[in-house]
């Protein structure tokens, strides 16, 4: 493997994400605000890029995780990025965004000649480290097939595509965190009780996920909640992401009522 590709953004994922495509023998050219966490990845032969566009190879690839639709736009369309990404280049997105924001932004990069791939994670840092991560994609065929290595080199266990359509696998990941977070703020409510009745919570945990709810989310989130480790809707995650998920179901005219009452949870 002698690819050269982009990266921007360094953050808990980012990390064990870049550390992986290194591992798999990808030349990495970094971008990130805060300089100094490239410092490692430049000491093991990575290129440390001054600003977006300079992480971008021409006509190449570029992956992006970042926080949100703001974060994202403004690296789109800073100075020459969508210049140097050019004719055939693809950009992917795994930045949980907003399915009309992902439109809006391959409408843009289609503009340019490039294409944008939502390619948004389900797993947490440890998971991203043990290349244990779902990921849902939507984009260009072509662009999807070009990238799927990359994908499968930044981590993924599985990889599940949910066709051309711009802000389709943004959909499922909403979906999915609002499920995740809803699980958690009613496993924090459980376990609330068992604490308040002098029962060891851990020992519900594990006994609930042997038998009734044998799923990862509940397994894992749940030993974190006994062990005091996690909080419902885990902060600005759930603000950013719960929020998303109620403003598309609203636009839609979809039902939003859960989403709204674990958003007032955090208020």
């Amino acid at each position: 493997m002698t690819d050269s590709i982009g990266f921007l953004g360094l953050g808990n994922l980012g990390r064990p994400i870049v550390t992986n495509l290194m591992d798999c023998g990808y030349r990495v050219s970094i971008y990130n605000r805060d300089a100094r966490k490239v410092d490692s990845f430049v000491a093991r032969g990575a290129t440390r890029a001054s600003r977006p566009a300079d992480a971008v190879p021409l006509g190449g690839v570029v992956v992006s995780l970042l926080w949100d639709d703001a974060s994202v736009e403004s690296v789109v369309r800073s100075e020459d990025f969508l210049t140097r990404l050019g004719q055939g280049g693809v950009h992917v997105s795994m930045t949980t965004l907003s399915p009309s924001g992902s439109r809006s932004l391959m409408a843009l990069h289609a503009k340019h000649g490039s294409t944008m791939v939502e390619a948004p994670i389900f797993g947490r840092p440890e998971a991203a480290a043990a290349k244990k991560l779902w990921i849902v994609t939507a984009g260009q065929t072509a662009a999807k097939e070009r990238v799927r290595a990359i994908l499968e080199g930044a981590g993924a266990q599985g990889i599940f595509d949910f066709g051309e359509e711009a802000g389709a696998a943004l959909t499922v990941k909403l979906i999915g965190n609002m499920l995740i977070i809803s699980a958690v703020a009613s496993m924090t409510e459980g376990l609330a009780l068992a604490r308040n009745m002098n029962v060891d919570s851990q020992s519900v945990v594990d006994m609930l996920t042997t038998t009734l709810f044998p799923a990862p989310i509940y397994k894992s989130y749940g030993s974190l909640i006994a062990q005091g480790k996690q909080s419902v809707g885990d902060g600005l995650i759930a603000a950013k992401d719960v929020g998303l998920f109620k403003a598309t179901a609203e636009a839609l005219g979809s039902p939003a009522a859960v989403s709204g009452f674990i958003l007032s949870l955090g208020k």
